[in-house]
């Protein structure tokens, strides 16, 4: 494969603008950037080679995946970036669900199995249909949650080291930072092509389906819920606090988009649990599927872009432009415009604050649904602007990023830092 040659220079930009578009490890921007060509990503030189996850990484490393034992692990909050000791404790409810099932016919005939909480959706309305079933909110959705952390810690750190890094070692990815971005991004695209695809299942059995936006309104409110869509909003919902805790708690290096990716994650779980404890949970499966479907497509296009796919890079970047203007912001901006026009056809018997009842939609409740919504249409519309500027670059004036830096640069940073360790 050949490797990928500039063929003339940008203006230099000024700024933050400039600044963020030649960050390699800005979330958006970096991957796109020009990639060190394959035949130079040589760990032999002028310096040693960073260990990679693999290996026996320093002790005091504080951003290290080696467990240091399960109790350790679990007093630092390590388990979350640690596999070895996530595993094990998701093991534990299932180790001790499994023994209740086999011993409870024996001491405890007329007890439910405790642990079935922590790894199976809770709260079922006995009044409902055996033939459909529903389901309410409860306080164990919290312990399903919780496990669902854990669950979600495990299969992170598992695509990114085990499975990813293989295929970017078949690829002949060998900087320790490209690796770990690389692995990243295989996990996103994994992730998010499942909950998109598991999303539109979920749409498919609502009367929502296709973005029918009256439909958020009519009945509402929608507190008896379908077992899939209570487990998907759970499971959503795991997701974002786990990613929430790794950047929170600085438990990974943070990035220089550190402040982009807290507040984007904020915004999502208020809207997550705001809609969910107050029955909207219609019009937050339609903005997941809005969100997840078009982040499989971004994360795939920045894979190709690491292997150093020219023309399939430039390909899939387009056809994912295409895919995020439609799903995160014209389809958002329904969702907005069905909230400020649509909010009032809720039955007025509905318009009151009465949580015993399932109802909460005062005249303010119409801004609290509202808000969340806009500010992640304003955070995707200033990431939107530096994708265009992408695809610009690209395809328009058939030129790459020019970038003085290389690889080598953040890999650098990693050795400056491991050296300050040293002394």
């Amino acid at each position: 494969m050949a490797s990928p040659t500039v063929k003339r220079r940008l203006r230099p930009r000024s700024g933050t603008l400039q600044k963020i578009e030649t960050d390699r490890t800005h979330h958006l921007a970096g991957p796109f950037m020009p990639q060190t060509p394959f035949d130079s990503q040589s760990e032999s030189g002028s310096r040693p080679p960073t260990p990679s996850f693999g290996r026996r990484a320093p002790r005091d490393d504080p951003w290290s995946t080696e467990s240091k034992g399960l109790l350790n692990d679990i007093i630092t909050l390590r388990w979350v970036v640690v596999p070895e000791s996530s595993f094990k404790l998701l093991m534990i409810p299932i180790v001790l669900w499994a023994n209740w099932e086999l011993l409870a016919p024996y001491v405890a005939k007329d007890i439910d199995n405790p642990f079935s909480h922590v790894m199976f959706i809770s709260h079922y309305i006995p009044e409902s249909s055996p033939d459909d079933p529903r389901y309410r909110k409860g306080y164990f959705d919290l312990l399903f949650i919780a496990y669902w952390i854990i669950v979600w810690s495990w299969f992170r750190q598992i695509i990114i080291l085990h499975i990813f890094r293989r295929i970017a070692n078949y690829f002949r990815i060998k900087k320790e930072g490209t690796l770990l971005r690389y692995g990243e991004q295989g996990h996103a695209m994994v992730y998010f092509a499942i909950m998109g695809a598991w999303g539109y299942r979920v749409m498919s059995q609502l009367p929502t389906y296709w973005y029918r936006t009256d439909q958020f309104w009519i009945e509402y409110p929608y507190w008896q819920l379908k077992p899939e869509l209570k487990a998907y909003y759970l499971v959503q919902a795991a997701y974002w606090c786990q990613q929430l805790l790794v950047l929170i708690l600085k438990l990974e290096k943070p990035r220089k988009d550190y402040a982009e990716l807290i507040a984007h994650h904020i915004v999502t779980l208020w809207l997550v649990g705001w809609s969910y404890i107050t029955n909207m949970t219609l019009t937050g499966n339609a903005v997941y599927m809005s969100m997840d479907i078009p982040d499989a497509f971004l994360a795939f296009s920045k894979l190709l872009n690491y292997m150093q796919y020219e023309r399939s890079k430039t390909v899939a970047f387009a056809i994912f432009v295409c895919v995020w203007s439609y799903f995160r912001h014209y389809l958002n901006i329904v969702i907005l415009w069905s909230v400020w026009t649509e909010f009032d056809i809720i039955p007025e018997t509905s318009k009151r604050w009465c949580p015993e009842d399932g109802v909460w939609m005062v005249w303010w409740m119409k801004y609290q649904v509202f808000g969340p919504i806009f500010l992640l249409q304003l955070l995707q519309l200033y990431w939107y602007f530096l994708i265009l500027r992408i695809l610009y670059r690209a395809v328009v004036t058939s030129s790459e990023v020019t970038d003085t830096r290389s690889d080598d640069e953040d890999d650098d940073e990693e050795d400056k830092d491991d050296a300050k360790k040293e002394n």
